[in-house]
């Protein structure tokens, strides 16, 4: 891990710790106190006690939060409430990624019952002594409160923090990615038959461990550092943008070429197969349309670090967890633009997605 990496950890750790300590040494009274209440507070700054717990209660529903040691409710640093949307059953496992003072893995252990078994995984050791006692409050026996600090977001590393061999689960993750897009992609019987899309996947396909040797072997130079990089375009299109407009002096990049060359194969393409044509907007309303989800779509790119292509294949090929939930969401936000424009509404968008015949 680079040096601007181990400072952040640490960074994040010394503030997230320092959270921990601070809710460790209130008082009772700082604990119980209502907004109002004139505490004495023990720490810094204003009474902490109430801005922690009203920050859990932003989250949580007083129901969720009954009979649970004020002193988890109030460490709560999370920004969602995952065991109300998980739908956990008894005899589930779970883990919990930064588990913190163990809110979720309380939440979550009377959801599995004394059957299922939740993990907590966390690098900060105030935040894990602080779990452990609240766990110990509880008397909670199906929780279990590890220390451990990810230092990759690889789903078989993430499978193996929690007791599967590297190789194991390595095997298992390529196997269920792998056979899963292999029977996906060809059960479609028109696929099967279509020698164009299937040479178009393979190809595709193999650029992608190609595009990591270029920049990872041959581009590698310890006194002129190339970043690793493979096919994606949110980001290499606004750099082209850029070097087109400030090329004097400016240097073409892995990924400005690579769109520089599907600019200029597709339109060879199209040309060479006689599909080329200018294409234009049906009506004002498809127009504004495109705008929207163009404008959406960008803003989607950057911030999942990646497009359909660069999180979507580029991203899997990594086996990353980030990259398995920017797939899931940009398949999801497909079928409901789809949906959309079918039924012309939101609502009957949902409707008719969560309908039997759907």
């Amino acid at each position: 891990m680079s040096t601007e990496q181990d400072q952040i950890k640490e960074l994040v750790k010394e503030r997230y710790g320092t959270r921990a300590e601070r809710v460790i040494n209130l008082t009772p009274a700082e604990l119980n106190h209502t907004e109002g209440d004139n505490c004495g507070c023990s720490t810094d700054g204003a009474c902490c006690g109430v801005e922690d717990l009203d920050h859990a209660m932003l989250l949580y529903n007083e129901g969720q939060l009954a009979g649970l040691p004020a002193e988890s409710i109030a460490a709560s640093a999370g920004c969602g409430n995952p065991t109300a949307l998980a739908g956990l059953q008894p005899g589930e496992r779970v883990l919990d990624l930064g588990s913190g003072g163990g809110i979720d893995c309380f939440l979550a252990s009377q959801q599995v019952g004394d059957t299922g078994n939740v993990t907590g995984l966390d690098m900060t050791p105030s935040m894990l002594e602080l779990a452990r006692a609240n766990k110990a409050k509880l008397g909670i026996t199906n929780v279990d409160l590890t220390a451990a600090g990810l230092e990759t977001q690889g789903i078989p590393d993430l499978l193996a923090a929690v007791g599967l061999s590297p190789e194991i689960a390595r095997f298992f993750v390529i196997a269920v990615f792998a056979g899963g897009l292999l029977w996906f992609c060809f059960k479609s019987n028109e696929f099967r038959h279509s020698r164009l899309d299937v040479a178009a996947g393979l190809i595709i396909g193999t650029l992608v461990p190609i595009a990591w040797f270029i920049t990872g072997v041959l581009g590698r130079d310890d006194f002129d550092p190339v970043p690793l990089s493979s096919l994606t375009f949110v980001a290499p299109v606004g750099e082209g943008l850029q070097y087109l407009m400030t090329f004097t002096g400016s240097t073409i990049n892995f990924g400005i070429a690579v769109i520089g060359g599907v600019v200029a194969g597709s339109f060879i393409m199209a040309k060479a197969s006689g599909q080329f044509r200018v294409e234009s907007f049906t009506d004002a309303t498809d127009m504004v349309r495109h705008m929207v989800g163009g404008a959406i779509m960008g803003i989607g790119g950057v911030m999942a670090l990646g497009c359909t292509i660069g999180q979507g294949i580029t991203g899997m090929s990594t086996l990353a967890l980030g990259s398995l939930i920017a797939l899931i969401s940009i398949i999801a936000g497909g079928v409901v633009g789809m949906k959309y424009i079918e039924e012309g509404s939101l609502a009957g968008a949902l409707s008719a997605m969560f309908s039997h015949g759907g």
